[in-house]
């Protein structure tokens, strides 16, 4: 057997035993990022090219450390992104969510799709509207300052930075410049209710930052700031997409009434066929 695929089972061993809940892949993407490969071509690394630096990587892992912390690179649609400690690591599940958006921006008849993304964290659903869609003008909104560095960082980097603004604001009062002219507002909140902190894994507990976790006794006060926010900023007609957590599904379409001017509140399901998204439109004059 090759040394360093020898030296991978080993490491997936490891991470086993330490609860990691991907031992292999985790492994084998620690290995690559080392020697400079991508996974498949672990193969091609020889004895001698192996690096110790790869047990180095694979203790912090142990340790619960996130694995994209390590590599310093989460991958998201069609992006590699460069994230770290500030900045909460984007989650496949908002894959889906994206791709609603980008569907439903595609569907309308506007020529110049205006968008916010409203948390925007690593920039990750910002680059991926802005990329996917390319006539769109996004409005990339995030408090946090050490989340906003990653995102200018990410945003900066990419192909499409011209057609995304970055805001350093609250969402409760961000662009009160485009109030009423929105076509879309896409959000990936924080969630978690507070009495369950001792319920998440610790790459989630300990390692991305507070504000883009925690929402209350019942996780969903930045909903309900959220549905304030819609209103004032979509259009009549525009659609808005909001993540939320395992069980609030049955929840949150309530807080969004008709009486608000809402219409088409719907969850949606991820690829697990779980609640993991609620849409609906403003309704029209």
């Amino acid at each position: 057997m090759n040394f360093l695929l020898d030296e991978v089972a080993r490491a997936t061993l490891r991470l086993a035993d330490a609860g990691v809940p991907s031992p292999r892949t985790d492994a084998e993407e620690l290995a690559a990022f080392v020697h400079g490969v991508r996974r498949g071509e672990l193969h091609e690394v020889a004895d001698s090219d192996f690096d110790a630096l790869y047990w180095e990587c694979v203790a912090r892992r142990a340790a619960r450390e996130p694995l994209q912390h390590i590599t310093g690179r989460a991958y998201f649609r069609y992006l590699e992104l460069s994230v770290g400690p500030g900045v909460f690591v984007p989650r496949p599940e908002t894959e889906n969510v994206v791709g609603w958006a980008i569907d439903t921006l595609r569907a309308m008849d506007v020529a110049d799709p205006l968008v916010a993304d409203l948390g925007a964290g690593s920039g990750a659903i910002a680059i991926s509207i802005a990329q996917e869609v390319p006539r769109s003008r996004v409005h990339a909104v995030e408090f946090d300052p050490g989340a906003l560095a990653w995102a200018k960082r990410n945003i900066d980097a990419s192909a499409h930075a011209d057609r995304i603004t970055v805001h350093q604001a609250d969402m409760r009062s961000a662009l009160a410049e485009l109030e009423g002219r929105l076509d879309l507002v896409i959000s990936n909140p924080p969630y978690v209710p507070t009495a369950d902190s001792a319920l998440i894994p610790p790459e989630v507990r300990n390692h991305d930052p507070g504000p883009a976790l925690w929402a209350g006794a019942d996780g969903l006060d930045a909903v309900r700031e959220l549905e304030a926010v819609g209103r004032r900023l979509l259009r009549p007609g525009g659609a808005m997409a909001i993540e939320h957590g395992d069980g609030q599904g049955i929840d949150i379409p309530r807080l969004f009434p008709e009486g608000q001017g809402w219409r088409d509140v719907r969850n949606r399901k991820d690829l697990a066929h779980r609640d993991r998204f609620v849409v609906m439109r403003r309704a029209e004059d």
